[in-house]
């Protein structure tokens, strides 16, 4: 059982990690990173091993949701076998994000390791265009992993949507039918301004979720729902179907005031704010002390009074956080 709750300063509590398996990705989607990446040497990323021990000492100081992410975490060599080691630690919630590239392959040995939920990437419904934002994907090899998820029967399988103007707006229709045909939640995430790219002025390419909601709703009436997902989006449902439907909007509204997560890179840097570049090494602590949790867990508790109230997003397309998505861990 849990012995301690974390809370920052603002009293909210922090029960739920991201953590990041791998800067490494199969896709180079435009809004995530460049065309032409670097990726981290291997002695800089944490172990799998590491990674395990994080998620206990989370869960021991109240931890209830998980999120493996990357990078793309199914890119990451022996992936199942850390996703079995966590799923025996006793968590509410345990989920990944992914691109869906993999997962023909491994959706059935990720359930059966004890993943509860998926969150699968899709961010266009024409080959072409997917495409062209993945610069590598081929999408109906993505398709196909949706299929091999929903055989499998996770508990719960969301679409997530990066909203692009002049790229992908016009397919929000579309997408919301195909969510609806194969009775999966679906949202719609406004643009963030991580890492420096050149293929697109973010910017001028912002679509916010009022303009998302605008559109569905020539389509299907929205009403708010009452269920809270435990992250960032603001749900509804349509009556005539049990998909909800979420908005993610760090630049039109913000969700800080209920923020109840951090994240940890593949690296080891806690990150306190998707939004911020306040962080604390714990590659520095795991290493340092390998058989002191103590020290381990006493970091994680005194990084809490570096997380900020809010973050502050520019709606101009600047770019004030540095690195890359594919760098922050989802």
């Amino acid at each position: 059982m849990p012995q301690a709750k974390l809370t920052d300063r603002f009293g909210r509590t922090i029960d739920y990690v991201r953590l990041s398996v791998t800067d490494r990705c199969d896709f180079r989607c435009v809004y995530c990173m460049a065309e032409d990446m670097t990726f981290l040497p291997r002695q800089q990323v944490l172990t799998l091993e590491e990674i395990a021990r994080l998620a206990q000492t989370f869960i021991s100081l109240g931890t209830e949701k998980i999120r493996l992410t990357g990078g793309e975490p199914l890119v990451r060599n022996d992936i199942v076998d850390l996703v079995r080691e966590i799923g025996t630690m006793g968590l509410r919630d345990f989920a990944m994000t992914t691109n869906g590239n993999q997962l023909a392959r491994l959706a059935q040995p990720l359930r059966q390791a004890g993943l509860k939920r998926l969150n699968i990437s899709l961010d266009s419904l024409d080959p072409e265009r997917f495409h062209a934002i993945t610069r590598t994907g081929q999408l109906e090899q993505v398709l196909d992993g949706i299929d091999a998820a929903r055989e499998a029967g996770f508990d719960g399988i969301k679409l997530n949507v990066v909203v692009m103007k002049g790229r992908n707006e016009d397919e929000v229709p579309a997408l919301i039918e195909f969510a609806r045909r194969k009775r999966l939640d679906i949202s719609f995430i406004e643009e963030m301004p991580l890492g420096h790219i050149t293929e697109h002025h973010r910017g001028e390419s912002l679509f916010t979720s009022d303009q998302v909601r605008n559109l569905i709703r020539q389509h299907h009436e929205l009403v708010p729902a009452m269920a809270d997902s435990g992250g960032p989006a603001r749900y509804y449902r349509m009556p005539d179907s049990p998909v909800r439907v979420g908005f993610i909007s760090p630049h039109s509204h913000n969700f800080c005031a209920t923020c109840n997560r951090v994240r940890v890179t593949v690296e080891g840097r806690l990150l306190l704010c998707l939004g911020n570049e306040h962080s604390v090494d714990l590659r520095r602590v795991l290493r340092g002390y390998p058989e002191n949790d103590s020290r381990l867990r006493q970091t994680i508790i005194q990084a809490m009074d570096l997380k900020p109230e809010r973050h502050h997003f520019s709606t101009q397309g600047d770019v004030q956080i540095l690195r890359f998505m594919n760098m922050t861990g989802g």
